[in-house]
């Protein structure tokens, strides 16, 4: 009987040296390894897309300044040889003309409202605006157009046609005209001024 309980008396304290020697519960506040590198690796690869977004703004900025390089070098090429033929006029501002038809009508003053009649095209002979093909006068205000035809107009008769030749300061600039017309484009135009409507 006393070996009995001597045996439970040891067996006891075995029991409560192991209940001391318990790990501490793992609390979860400091991220493993794997979340780390998570962690790391979001702010790399927003940092990596922005990158590749700025690469491409600026290969496009790049492209459409070749783009516009080249087409004021091919305007200034043809505005140059345009000017060495015969009847063609060169004013100060740039502009050029040859009057193909001559009427013995009125000039329209900067304010006058005239109804013409036209043909746009760019330098290589595309079309980008006719009231000829809709077959439709325009009627429009002097001081209302572009700065080529402004000039232009002043100097024509009724009944005149002439062909104009606009530089881009005198057209729509370095802005051009939404879709249609890109920025620093030099302008053909065969423009009739049918009747002064003052």
């Amino acid at each position: 009987m006393r070996k009995a309980s001597i045996s439970w008396l040891i067996a006891t304290i075995l029991l409560a040296g192991c209940s001391d020697q318990t790990e501490e519960p793992v609390t979860g506040t400091d991220p493993g390894p794997v979340e780390t590198q998570v962690a790391e690796a979001e702010p790399a690869s927003a940092a990596m897309k922005a990158a590749e977004a700025a690469s491409r703004l600026a290969e496009k900025q790049d492209e459409l300044q070749a783009a516009r390089q080249a087409r004021l070098a091919e305007g200034q090429a043809y505005m140059h040889i345009n000017a060495l033929k015969p009847n063609v006029n060169v004013l100060e501002s740039g502009l050029q003309f040859e009057i193909l038809e001559e009427g013995d009508g009125k000039s329209p003053g900067p304010e006058s409202n005239v109804i013409t009649h036209y043909l746009g095209t760019f330098i290589n002979g595309d079309v980008f605006d006719s009231s000829l093909e809709r077959r439709k006068p325009a009627q429009l205000s002097v001081n209302r157009v572009i700065k080529g035809w402004t000039q232009a107009l002043q100097m024509m008769k009724e009944g005149d046609v002439w062909r104009l030749v606009i530089p881009p300061h005198l057209g729509y600039g370095e802005h051009g005209a939404g879709d249609t017309i890109p920025p620093d484009t030099v302008l053909v135009f065969e423009l009739e001024l049918i009747e002064v409507k003052d």
